[in-house]
């Protein structure tokens, strides 16, 4: 379900499920790690009012969650500094789930083997965790530097999409694909006909989309 990659690594599938609602990459030789980016694979999406929230756990220093993956936002990409501080703690209010903070790590000599774990949560959850997140000096105690995500988009987060405005996205995208195989000099009327052959490669190009990156495509008319 989902991908991670380290900047300058290869990409990461081996995603290491501990519970119905948890699942973590390790990632080794941590403290060479500056960037690091999460996905969805695109092969499962959430459940409707779910998302995750994206844990970074240094095992014996600290933990920061760093934001946030839903079927609206099926990526996003941090920036972590090189190590934390020696007196990191999570953040007042937010709790690193023992889930990761549990997990049995193996470190080659001289390096810090960290995890990056997901948390399965409803998007109401999600988006009061980050809205009570604090700014600059948990941030800098932490040696971290999360993406923000802006107040005045957590409603956005919390509320799930209208179904119908989706429907009517899907709807026009397939009105606008078949209505370049009307035959030229002709208008598009309640009396054209197209093949089933063409709504048939509509569907395959349309789930191809999906798959491979979402429905961000409906916005820009692809």
């Amino acid at each position: 379900m989902f991908g991670c990659c380290v900047a300058g690594r290869l990409l990461q599938t081996d995603l290491q499920q501990v519970d119905e609602t948890h699942a973590l990459f390790e990632i080794p030789a941590a403290e060479k790690v500056n960037h690091v980016c999460v996905f969805l694979l695109g092969t499962v999406p959430f459940p409707d009012g779910f998302g995750a929230t994206v844990h970074f756990f240094w095992p014996g220093k600290g933990s920061q969650v760093l934001g946030m993956l839903s079927n609206d936002k099926p990526s996003a990409i941090f920036r972590l500094r090189s190590a934390f501080s020696s007196t990191s703690a999570p953040p007042s209010g937010i709790s690193t789930p023992s889930a990761f903070t549990s997990a049995t790590l193996s470190s080659a000599p001289g390096q810090v083997t960290a995890i990056l774990g997901l948390a399965l949560e409803p998007l109401e959850a999600i988006a009061a965790q980050l809205a009570s997140l604090p700014h600059a000096p948990a941030q800098s105690a932490m040696n971290i530097t999360p993406a923000s995500t802006p107040t005045s988009s957590l409603a956005s987060i919390a509320k799930p999409a209208d179904p119908s405005v989706l429907a009517e996205k899907i709807a026009r995208h397939l009105f606008n694909y078949i209505a370049g195989f009307v035959p030229a000099g002709t208008s598009v009327g309640p009396d054209s006909t197209v093949s089933m052959g063409v709504i048939a490669r509509w569907y395959e190009s349309f789930i191809g989309k999906v798959r491979a990156g979402g429905i961000g495509f409906l916005e820009r008319n692809e």
